[in-house]
């Protein structure tokens, strides 16, 4: 990717609460897995069996962060779908993606037929898409990703989600990831290490 369009993806997907290092009040796994590169669903497959549970698939207007990472004026309709990534059926991610709708019916119209499969299929297995470096954020209530991922959290909410996001370019047109990790990931990480430190044969 030309350093001219890189510099731009990178100030696109990083807004004002966006950073480009997660914050330092992450632990270990949250700064590693906000910053890992390649698909996410393919490091969640580590963990386990996942599967791919679409809660929405609809045209809507993008949030107020979204605007400037995708180059669009405030109000522009988009395609949108939203996912819960389930890892031996219990909720790990919950994605939010989103394409201009005049390029979700033209360059990026397969993100439109993938039912339950990962967009990961779409997005990794084709030489013409570039992507952004990865930006993170810590949301609270007061950002809409969080209310739609604690739909899937069992139990009390907690106080912040730690998310990430980049930006998917094909022939100039963008697609944004993004993905907000649920306490259920860092507890199995968590359990994993554990484990690890009483076996050290399991790791």
């Amino acid at each position: 990717m030309p350093e001219a369009v890189q510099r731009l993806l990178r100030s696109r997907a990083a807004g004002a609460r966006w950073g480009l290092a997660p914050r330092p009040i992450c632990s270990p796994d949250q700064k590693d897995w906000l910053t890992r590169g390649g698909s996410l669903t393919a490091h969640l497959r580590a963990l386990g069996e996942v599967a791919v549970r679409v809660t929405r698939e609809t045209v809507a207007q993008a949030w107020p962060d979204e605007h400037a990472a995708l180059g669009i004026a405030p109000r522009s309709p988009v395609w949108v779908r939203e996912v819960v990534l389930e890892v031996g059926g219990v909720p790990f991610v919950v994605a939010h993606s989103i394409a201009p709708l005049a390029a979700s019916r033209g360059v990026w119209q397969s993100m439109r037929r993938l039912r339950t499969r990962p967009l990961a299929e779409l997005l990794y297995s084709d030489r013409d898409v570039s992507r952004s470096a990865l930006a993170s954020a810590r949301l609270t209530g007061r950002h809409p990703l969080f209310t739609l991922a604690c739909r899937a959290i069992a139990g009390p909410a907690p106080h912040a989600l730690v998310a990430r996001r980049s930006v998917f370019m094909r022939q100039d047109a963008p697609l944004m990831v993004t993905e907000c990790m649920l306490p259920a990931l860092w507890e199995c990480l968590g359990r994993r290490s554990r484990s690890a430190l009483l076996d050290p044969s399991m790791s």
